[in-house]
């Protein structure tokens, strides 16, 4: 029998804990790129603080606060290291994916320590071979963040057809779940933007993977998982994709404003080489004033959407339908598209110190436009969906599937 939480006290002080962590954060970076990985004392941290419990059910631990208050968390972290930020959302959203499989996944990895950690590769590329009781999985996955912090993994892979499916169904496409020791990390992270995520590379060699330790994506969209037999919360009702595409687009807003923040700070200070004052160029005032409104816009979105899907999936919220989950994600990917056009102008008005590596602009440059390369945050397929959707006017609209993405 679980505890009472106290859902506020805690959201506030995850929130105080993640705005005091800026700092030393900021202070980490020049370290945190050269490792490839967060340093020991910045994972040590979240994980001490509970951070990562933030979506955890409660059975196991958690503390199953709103979605809105795990990405404010995620903002937060950024404006010190978006590296971080990246790792806390990617990881910090898996303790909430164990919630939609079925319990005894959790019970097999979380019986003995609650506070263990997940990374993954959602690339549907392993080798599936169905046999008695589950699969056996192989293969390769890139871009597994935080992975030498983490004790499982979750990785994508397509089921092969069985005999008898329905030839025009979707694929079965599954996240499969990998405790430590049935795979291997291998260390090839040496990129030029959020190097401190640790994204590396898994390879599993024909392992047996239980069918109840798999999620198939089609319940995720469905917002049906076999985890809801023991949490039926709302929050365990939402669609995968829209919870999972914030992780890995949040970041991006408080990467930003960590920016914004220094630019503001380096620029007034007064240069006796500068022959007008900072707040006679009115270029340069016109790029704070766009660089704010931006923040301001992407983080009230982020926000707002979650607010409303949180309303229309609890008791009584009507539901979402399946226009409104397109606008949304949508949102999601246009997220990192807008914090890296407004990264982009702050850049031009930075002067030649920006060049430099280890200047914390240049860093920031370059961590968000890495963070805009992951395929969730491809605005034009997703906006290219949502309108194919409000534009059809087919009679077999309503049976759509999310064969644009994560919705």
């Amino acid at each position: 029998m679980t505890e009472t939480i106290n859902k506020d006290a805690i959201r506030e002080r995850l929130l105080s804990k993640a705005r005091d962590m800026v700092p030393a954060l900021r202070e980490r970076a020049a370290e945190t790129s050269e490792l490839c990985h967060l340093p020991e004392a910045t994972i040590r941290e979240m994980v001490d603080s509970g951070m990562f419990r933030a979506l955890q059910p409660a059975k196991w631990g958690g503390y199953e606060l709103d979605p809105v208050d795990f990405y404010k968390i995620q903002m937060i972290l950024a404006e010190g290291c978006m590296s971080t930020a990246w790792v806390y959302g990617v990881v910090g959203v898996h303790s909430w994916q164990m919630g939609l499989f079925d319990d005894r996944a959790a019970q097999d990895f979380w019986s003995d320590d609650s506070a263990k950690l997940i990374s993954s590769s959602y690339m549907p590329i392993g080798k599936v071979t169905p046999v008695e009781g589950g699969y056996r999985l192989s293969g390769q996955w890139g871009f597994s963040s935080g992975s030498k912090h983490c004790q499982a993994v979750f990785l994508g892979a397509i089921c092969p057809p069985q005999e008898g499916d329905d030839a025009n169904a979707p694929a079965d496409a599954r996240t499969f779940m990998l405790l430590e020791g049935e795979y291997e990390i291998v260390d090839n992270w040496d990129v030029m933007g959020l190097r401190g995520t640790g994204s590396h590379d898994i390879v599993v060699n024909d392992v047996f993977v239980p069918d109840y330790r798999t999620h198939k994506f089609s319940d995720g969209f469905e917002m049906q998982n076999p985890g809801n037999a023991v949490n039926d919360g709302t929050l365990y009702h939402l669609p995968f994709g829209a919870v999972f595409t914030r992780a890995v687009s949040t970041s991006s807003v408080g990467a930003l404003r960590g920016a914004l923040d220094t630019f503001i700070a380096q620029k007034a200070k007064p240069l006796p080489a500068r022959s007008t004052r900072v707040t006679q160029d009115p270029y340069m005032l016109q790029a704070v004033a766009k660089v704010e409104a931006t923040i301001n816009q992407v983080r009230n979105m982020v926000i707002v959407d979650m607010e409303n899907m949180m309303d229309k999936l609890s008791p009584g919220g009507g539901g979402l339908s399946i226009e409104e989950r397109l606008n949304m994600r949508q949102n999601a990917a246009m997220a990192s598209d807008m914090c890296c056009d407004a990264m982009d102008l702050l850049m031009k008005h930075c002067g030649g110190g920006s060049i430099f590596y280890e200047h914390p602009i240049n860093l920031a440059f370059r961590d968000l436009h890495s963070g805009r390369t992951h395929a969730a945050n491809a605005p034009d397929p997703c906006g290219a969906a949502f309108s194919s959707y409000a534009l059809d006017t087919s009679p077999d609209k309503d049976g759509f599937r999310s064969e644009y993405g994560f919705i």
